[in-house]
């Protein structure tokens, strides 16, 4: 998975130390350096999206309130309040 690897030393909080242990445990991780190493690569994934994955919910969201398809929060409110009413009988 990666092409070179560069030898690093760090310092974990205790928690961090059990944390990444027992992840290790649990199968998660193949090692604490391979957890440290995915969950560094997650982040920088975060720090690099462009949430280009949600332009077609915002889009449906914007045809939605050109439709009128749309209510206001009282009435969502007061939608969820009937059904969870319903749901007690």
């Amino acid at each position: 998975m990666y092409d070179r690897l560069i030898s690093m030393t760090i310092s974990l909080t205790p928690d961090q130390q059990e944390w990444l242990n027992a992840h290790v445990a649990q199968g998660d991780f193949s090692s604490v350096e391979d957890g440290v190493r995915r969950l560094i690569d997650e982040r920088m994934a975060e720090e690099n999206d462009d949430l280009a994955w949600a332009k077609p919910y915002v889009d449906e969201a914007f045809a939605a309130v050109a439709r009128s398809d749309v209510i206001t929060i009282d009435q969502h409110k007061a939608r969820n309040t009937a059904r969870l009413a319903a749901l007690k009988d």
